[in-house]
């Protein structure tokens, strides 16, 4: 479904990203593990349209991802979770979510928007819309709340929300669980996990590897921009290398 073929990504004269290839089937979690700096937001935002590849090439199926703008990337099926959330905290939880489904529209529609509630005239906005507080009960009931006053973990699940509102057909997540307590980190991967068995696909970066790796399919391990270990997760979470480097143990 999704296909990176061997991308490389630049900071001026700092490279982050070298020479990476991995794939998503459709259906599936890939997880991409790695420590802070090894590359795993950059290959993320790179996915995503949010900053330029130098060489190689994004496939969605047989829609050419690279060197579109990130709200054409959105048009095309890739929803983005970014690490920190990045809500609009000054707005209501409602709006937060009916701004994901934005990227359907085009701008003149945009420019004419006299309020956000004009949106609801559309029945794939308003499905969308109900999809979402069946899966977040508690957004339905702080809907009208100011989306800053939310615990972070349900500034999380509001994040999570807004990029299903835009119907993707595969999701990036960064770091979904930073910042959030046991109990509901626990709360969101079981989440995502029933989200992948309803058919969404998803490239999820996550701090908890372990964690991460029960709930995924697949995973690629990076270190200094590349990937030098991949295979399926369990294969991963039993591996003597990724136990002791990342996962904090070896095998006894």
């Amino acid at each position: 479904m999704l296909k990176v073929d061997n991308i490389r990504v630049a900071y001026g004269l700092s490279t982050a990203v070298r020479d990476v290839s991995l794939t998503v089937n459709r259906g599936e979690i890939v997880t991409l593990i790695g420590a802070n700096g090894a590359g795993k937001t950059s290959l993320l935002n790179s996915i995503s349209g949010l900053i330029p590849i130098q060489s190689g090439s994004i496939w969605l199926e047989d829609r050419k991802l690279s060197g579109n703008p990130p709200h054409k990337t959105v048009r095309l099926g890739v929803g983005y979770v970014p690490e920190g959330r990045q809500i609009f905290t000054s707005m209501t939880v409602r709006d937060n979510l009916i701004l994901g489904s934005y990227s359907g529209y085009t701008t003149s529609w945009l420019r004419n928007l006299a309020w956000v509630g004009q949106v609801m005239h559309n029945k794939n906005v308003r499905d969308n819309l109900e999809t979402v507080f069946q899966l977040f009960p508690i957004l339905h009931k702080r809907h009208a709340q100011q989306a800053g006053s939310l615990s972070g973990g349900e500034q999380q699940m509001l994040a999570i929300g807004r990029a299903l509102m835009s119907s993707p057909r595969i999701m990036l997540l960064d770091e979904p669980s930073l910042g959030l307590a046991p109990n509901l980190v626990k709360e969101i991967l079981r989440l995502l996990a029933r989200l992948r068995d309803g058919g969404l696909t998803m490239l999820l970066i996550e701090q908890d590897a372990a964690a991460a790796l029960k709930i995924a399919d697949r995973g690629y391990v990076m270190e200094r921009g590349r990937i030098v270990i991949e295979g399926n997760a369990r294969e991963l979470l039993y591996n003597d290398e990724v136990r002791q480097a990342y996962l904090g143990k070896t095998r006894a």
